[in-house]
């Protein structure tokens, strides 16, 4: 998504971009200065996978050589960043620059098997230029994996006209009505996003006062989700919404969001949330203490505090003042600290200087 959103503002800039992947992004579309290269993995009968990282090697240097690429940005440093290096090295006559951008998941697959650690740090260094979305995630990384090379922190962003607060109450009727709040939690609905917690939070907030939440999204634990609405008696006030290509209508809506996760990098939900001057209830854990200001923007509070969080959630909603001016300090704080307008034109500077550093070696 974030690169996605990324493409999209720099082709406003002007600038032409492509995206190299195996399926086209579910919000792009193809303008006139953004297309898409789709990576077509075939069985290979030699081995048991389909080499995909080959594949996405060869479909780099493919379309940079036929587009006249300038530099290439890659997302995750496994396997993408090892894929631009073989790129660079197959178009050996023009060595064209490639930025990697760290988003967290690099870090959690080397904790969870240490034999990556080697080939990531060996993509990291090799970058041309590294980036990684927050302090908390840059620090990590250097310690992880002893980086002595410089990392910039470009922290993730929101396209602050498009997510937003909505007047219109039409969308909110749909779910709530006039005295109910709307909670809401947009995610994977992976182990690492704690869905029992949303929903013990949820349940705890319930049975003092009307609400519904809305579940955004879909993944292995959404069975888990169900099961715990049932039996914790509030069913019939979780909505599902499954898997959305447009999350900005639904926050706009909301009147909380519950992020109780067990690690998050950023917090990109917490952060199109606060543009639409939603309150956020969260972890204060990984980057999120960078993007949520305590008790400004919302509450963050200690891994698996479910009681803490119903207790901040209750005393947002049942104070309509507090709720409105939690709202809008945290919607002035994405305008001045994480407006694509801002964050995008660091992206931009950060390409010219990687492009004329490398000419200077070639």
């Amino acid at each position: 998504m974030v690169a996605t959103e990324l493409g999209k503002e720099l082709a406003i800039r002007g600038h032409e971009v492509h995206f190299i992947s195996y399926a086209l992004p579910i919000r792009l579309t193809v303008t006139d200065r953004i297309f898409f290269h789709e990576v077509e993995v075939l069985a290979y009968p030699l081995f048991e996978y389909p080499p995909y990282d080959l594949v996405l090697a060869t479909k780099m240097a493919e379309v940079t050589s036929r587009y006249n690429l300038e530099i290439l940005h890659v997302h995750y440093a496994i396997p993408h960043s090892i894929s631009a290096y073989l790129a660079k090295m197959m178009l050996s006559e023009r060595r064209v620059p490639f930025v990697t951008t760290l988003h967290g998941t690099d870090i959690t697959l080397v904790g969870n098997d240490r034999s990556y650690l080697p080939i990531t740090r060996f993509g990291i260094e090799q970058s041309d230029a590294v980036t990684a979305v927050s302090q908390y995630l840059k620090q990590r990384t250097v310690d992880e994996f002893q980086i002595r090379r410089q990392i910039s922190v470009i922290p993730n962003f929101v396209n602050c006209d498009v997510y937003s607060r909505s007047s219109d109450r039409s969308l909110r009727q749909r779910f709530a009505g006039d005295n109910e709040a709307i909670f809401i939690h947009i995610s994977n609905f992976r182990p690492v996003k704690r869905i029992e917690d949303v929903i013990a939070v949820f349940a705890r907030v319930r049975h003092e006062c009307p609400a519904k939440l809305l579940l955004v999204g879909d993944g292995p634990e959404r069975p888990k989700a169900e099961w715990l609405a049932e039996t914790q008696g509030v069913s019939r006030d979780v909505l599902f919404m499954g898997k959305q290509s447009d999350m900005a209508p639904f926050l706009s809506i909301a009147d909380i969001l519950l992020l109780p996760s067990e690690n998050e990098s950023f917090g990109l939900v917490a952060l199109e949330a606060m543009a639409c001057e939603v309150p956020v209830i969260a972890t204060n854990i990984g980057g999120l203490p960078e993007v949520v200001e305590h008790e400004e923007d919302g509450f963050l509070l200690g891994l698996g505090d479910v009681a803490g969080m119903a207790e901040a959630s209750l005393r947002i909603i049942k104070n309509p003042n507090l709720r409105n001016e939690m709202g809008k300090t945290a919607r002035q704080h994405a305008l001045r600290d994480f407006c694509a307008t801002k964050i995008v034109r660091h992206y931009e500077e950060l390409y010219l200087q990687t492009i004329e550093e490398s000419s200077r070696r070639v």
